[in-house]
């Protein structure tokens, strides 16, 4: 029978070390961690992200901030709004929830934020720190929960054939570059991937992030796989991953997926405060 990685025991392990290490740094360096998120307009997935958010922040004792806007706010105003978080001291982290309005230049905003409080990662000093692949690189909040569950259940990307479904700047490009940090042997598709079923069924490793509900089926996977599944869609308010559930009975006794709920979900928010900490730690030249 094909294991099923439920991820939720990996994240009670991760928020108690960060509940530790966080009231350690409360007490040693007497301030409360403290994370701005920017929103701009109302849209109910953005929403539904930053209230995941702020409902971890508090049970891991992290303050948040939430700074609104309407959807027509200027570029520039929203990039001073960016600019007085980023040189307040007693901010330690800085959010700017995604996507912006097409009028807004999303680097511009971004690049405005110190690399340290970049806890999503997107900034250029953070993607290029991601290439290069240096210690100090503050890394997007999924990939690091992606390879965090890949250690913990001994999932070994080294020597192995990864295949990433989806090429965003969010997940897919980055995964890509930490795997091979990792030595596997990376194969990137996208929509203009042909012959994509041949591909995906060549992976040892399948990580799949296109949005799109169920997309993968029995078709495109073999025995023996392990599948990430990273996309999230609601259905008539239903939550479904880009994996369809048939595959689980196709993966064979040597294979495993993550779920939705309950797989790589768990992971990214986890993540984001590890990246809080970790960039706080490189403030104090601690990391």
């Amino acid at each position: 029978m094909s294991s099923i990685l439920d991820c939720r025991p990996l994240r009670k392990k991760i928020e108690a070390e960060l509940i530790a290490t966080i009231s350690r740094i409360t007490h040693e360096y007497k301030e409360n961690l403290t994370t701005v998120i920017i929103q701009v307009g109302n849209r109910a997935d953005s929403t539904a992200f930053i209230i995941a958010k702020k409902k971890l922040a508090e049970k891991l004792g992290v303050a948040i901030r939430h700074i609104k806007f309407p959807e027509v706010v200027s570029e520039k105003e929203l990039l001073e709004a960016v600019q007085a978080v980023a040189a307040d001291s007693h901010v330690h982290g800085i959010i700017v929830q995604l996507p912006l309005p097409s009028h807004i230049d999303k680097d511009r905003i971004i690049n405005a934020i110190p690399a340290h409080k970049d806890i999503d990662g997107l900034t250029a000093i953070n993607i290029q720190r991601t290439w290069e692949a240096r210690t100090s690189a503050i890394v997007p909040a999924t990939t690091r929960g992606i390879l965090t569950l890949c250690r913990e259940f001994g999932i070994v990307l080294e020597g192995k054939h990864v295949v990433i479904l989806g090429r965003s700047t969010l997940v897919g490009k980055p995964t890509a570059v930490m795997c091979t940090t990792q030595n596997a042997t990376v194969t990137v598709c996208h929509s203009k991937t042909p012959n994509l079923s041949d591909i995906t069924k060549t992976a040892d490793v399948l990580i799949v992030a296109i949005g799109k509900p169920h997309f993968i089926t029995k078709d495109y996977i073999r025995a023996g796989q392990t599948i990430i599944d990273v996309g999230i869609t609601f259905v008539d308010g239903v939550m479904k991953g880009d994996v369809h559930p048939e595959v689980i009975d196709h993966l064979g006794n040597n294979g495993s997926v993550t779920p939705v709920p309950f797989g790589v979900g768990q992971m990214t928010v986890a993540s984001l405060f590890q990246n809080l900490v970790q960039g706080f730690l490189q403030s104090k030249n601690l990391l």
